[in-house]
């Protein structure tokens, strides 16, 4: 099975693309759509697989050297990575390739190399292609017919193709076509905006061969280290000495704490990065003198840690309070029950009876200062993040 190198947008496709199926990446103009091409083209390289790409838009070179600045040593693994070289000819260069394009407004020329190409593979191919770029130079009815041919062909095989097309003012009936018709699965990629893009999404909206969730997940790339699912802003609250400050610290790949006396008087901040999953929490102190930061915080936060301490049931009544002045813009939360090493700690069962927490709200038992359970709540939270979006 074909992966796209994202580990929750393969979770969302079944475990990701299986043989003979062709997905599309539907970018929307101004995103960074082209690097999801890249992670599947280098995901699959790594685990053996044969990948082809049709550079038309840039050169050869130029095109390897995205790989390096992801950090992705491209050239150990030359003999499984095929470029057809489309663009060298439209600006009259001498290419070094193995596959050549002389003529790329011609799209019988294009599809001639690209079933070269494949015929000289095995079935453990992927092929990757820019849609839109062949749409532009040779026409749209042209292409989309090759593509049609493409997609026949591979499906027989049991080989893969993933297009990468930008959804420029083509007519409308064009765009639901493509989007429509054309692909097994398709992955729309678009950018949350103002009067400028701050954001960036992808979303599964098509998988025929499994539920298409639709969960809108956004994301940053990373130089290097490529997509990351990206929460902006997850706040971590909780009584006085539940021990926040070292839930953050267990979380984090680097985090910061303003501490007096061993009590936290400003904000704790993290940054996590883990499976391919990144995301920025804050914490905040559990006095009630610092509770105009909790609600400062929670209005711009994405979902709620609350941290107890499993030792002190005579907390939760704060807990309760701090959890409804975060939860006043909905947010979802997950409860961590901490400190479950020491005598006395209450079970998660019992928490939840103590605290009336309702049944579909997890209750994860932690030891945040030997890191057991934190990383289990972050995924936790996050898909019940995504779903909330």
């Amino acid at each position: 099975m074909v992966t796209t190198g994202i580990p929750k947008l393969d979770d969302y496709l079944g475990g990701g693309i299986p043989p003979g199926k062709t997905v599309l990446y539907y970018n929307h103009p101004g995103v960074e759509g082209d690097i999801f091409i890249i992670h599947a083209l280098y995901h699959n390289i790594l685990a053996g697989r044969k990948s082809i790409y049709l550079t038309l838009s840039s050169d050869p070179q130029i095109f390897r050297e995205e790989f390096m600045s992801l950090g992705w040593k491209i050239e150990e693994h030359a003999e499984k990575f095929i470029l057809i070289d489309a663009y060298s000819s439209l600006i009259g260069a001498t290419s070094g390739e193995e596959y050549v394009v002389d003529n790329p407004e011609d799209i019988g020329n294009i599809d001639r190399i690209v079933r070269r190409a494949l015929d000289d593979s095995d079935e453990n191919l992927l092929l990757c292609c820019p849609l839109s770029a062949i749409m532009d130079l040779c026409g749209v009815e042209e292409t989309l017919k090759v593509v049609v041919g493409w997609n026949n062909m591979v499906g027989d095989r049991g080989q893969n193709i993933i297009y990468h097309f930008t959804a420029w003012p083509y007519p409308s009936e064009v765009l639901e076509r493509i989007k429509e018709e054309l692909f097994n699965a398709v992955i729309e990629i678009g950018g949350i905006r103002e009067r400028v893009i701050f954001g960036q999404y992808f979303a599964v909206v098509k998988a025929d061969w499994t539920r298409a969730t639709g969960k809108t997940v956004l994301f940053k790339v990373v130089r290097p280290g490529g997509v990351r699912l990206y929460i902006p802003k997850i706040l971590v609250t909780g009584p006085f000495n539940a021990g926040k400050s070292s839930f953050v610290r267990a979380l984090s790949t680097k985090s910061v704490s303003v501490d007096r006396n061993n009590t936290t008087v400003a904000l704790d901040y993290g940054h996590v990065d883990h499976k391919g999953m990144s995301a920025d929490i804050f914490g905040t102190p559990g006095q009630e003198r610092f509770d105009p930061i909790l609600r400062m915080l929670s209005s711009e936060a994405m979902g709620i840690f609350l941290v107890l301490d499993s030792t002190r049931p005579r907390d939760f009544e704060r807990a309760k309070k701090m959890l409804e002045m975060a939860r006043s813009y909905g947010l979802p939360y997950i409860i961590i029950a901490n400190k479950q090493d020491l005598d006395g700690a209450l079970s998660p069962d019992e928490i939840r009876r103590r605290f009336n927490v309702p049944d579909d709200v997890p209750i994860v038992p932690t030891i945040a200062t030997e890191k057991k359970g934190v990383f289990e709540a972050f995924e936790l939270l996050v898909e019940r993040i995504m779903e909330d979006k």
